[in-house]
């Protein structure tokens, strides 16, 4: 069943680029934004974490923290960061699936997960739930930033 806004969001701990990463540890520095996205090294991913990457500045003035994940082993996600040029937060690994379905966001062919972002409350529940992100609508990327309490 979808998440939606109000739910508890589930916790989970995946390896990352910058070491093991959790939404519990996380929750404690502020909302958290989960980006979940479909593989590495594909051109409409990298629209989407380079997007986050250009305004990591203003999510981190908003006090939001931010992780993205897909299916994609570590390695791949070291060389998917060397690719951009860097990445200021961690990707995470979700090889086995697991968080994507406990977010109820794998793919239609089961093994990927799909475009999705998330924002989670300091009190650990769903603010946002767009199951269905596109990278290329403005007004998706821009409800997320109203959502962390930006004017937009």
């Amino acid at each position: 069943m979808p998440l939606r806004p109000g739910d508890p969001a589930p916790d989970f701990t995946l390896p990352s680029t910058q070491g093991p990463v959790s939404l519990s540890a996380l929750l404690g520095k502020g909302k958290v934004v989960l980006a979940f996205y479909f593989q590495d090294n594909t051109p409409l991913c990298a629209t989407q974490v380079g997007m986050l990457k250009g305004d990591f500045d203003v999510l981190q003035e908003l006090g939001a923290q931010v992780v993205a994940i897909s299916a994609d082993s570590l390695e791949s996600h070291q060389e998917f960061v060397r690719r951009l040029g860097g990445v200021p937060f961690p990707l995470a690994s979700d090889e086995s699936l697991a968080v994507a379905r406990a977010y109820d966001v794998v793919d239609e062919t089961g093994k990927r997960c799909r475009r999705a972002v998330f924002v989670i409350g300091e009190d650990g529940r769903v603010l946002l739930a767009n199951a269905f992100f596109q990278p290329n609508s403005p007004d998706q990327y821009q409800e997320m930033f109203r959502v962390l309490g930006l004017e937009v």
